[in-house]
């Protein structure tokens, strides 16, 4: 509480973060949406947060990008941004690393659903769960970008139909996700641009959206 007074005499912004974990003490899809809300809801509350990032969590999975966090997510985003004018954002841990379709999928999954429940949109993608060293690039964020302009203004049920393909497309590999490669491996360091082997790989996660309904 010291600290949040100490940033708000300074006119800082704010940014508050919580992660529910889907299948732990808060329980289902159901019990970790309402938690969900109610931890938003007292950051703002007691916190005077300006912005909060949650980012429902997988207990098995430690990822963000599962069918029921998606929709942890989604449901939770939903409720406030119809009710309050609050700013709302992310966190992304995709299971799979860097310069992998898998991991581009999965991003796009997920900023497809928070666009279409009205969150606002932060930073990139922690890839590889968050835990593993050097393993986030900017081409996530690109991916990020570009599903979240593709989804915008569409129909909920179109959404929900390309969710549905989207997630089981990878689904599958959730027990032995690629590995990918470090950032400096798929990348040009000293010019800082990805290499020609991951632009084919988004490519190929480019073309995959399109053929699911997402006019990217």
């Amino acid at each position: 509480m010291n600290m949040i007074a100490g940033w708000a005499t300074a006119n800082d912004i704010i940014m508050m973060e919580q992660m529910p974990i889907f299948g732990g003490y808060s329980g289902g899809v159901e019990e970790t949406a309402i938690c969900d809300v109610a931890t938003m809801l007292a950051s703002f509350a007691l916190f005077d947060c300006d912005i909060h990032l949650d980012g429902p969590i997988h207990i098995r999975w430690g990822t963000t990008t599962t069918r029921e966090t998606l929709q942890i997510a989604a449901h939770a985003a939903a409720a406030l941004d119809r009710n309050t004018d609050l700013l709302l954002a992310n966190q992304y841990y995709t299971l799979a690393g860097p310069c992998t379709e898998m991991c581009l999928l999965e991003v796009a999954a997920q900023a497809i659903t928070d666009t279409a429940s009205g969150r606002e949109l932060i930073s990139g993608s922690a890839s590889s769960k968050g835990v593993v060293k050097d393993r986030t690039t900017g081409m996530e964020a690109r991916m990020m970008g570009e599903a979240a302009a593709a989804a915008a203004g569409m129909e909920i049920q179109e959404i929900n139909r390309i969710l549905d393909n989207l997630v089981s497309s990878y689904r599958g590999y959730y027990s032995k996700p690629p590995a990918g490669k470090r950032f400096q491996d798929c990348y040009d360091i000293k010019e800082i641009r990805p290499t020609d082997e991951y632009l084919d790989i988004y490519d190929k996660a480019l073309k995959a959206l399109i053929n699911y309904g997402v006019y990217v």
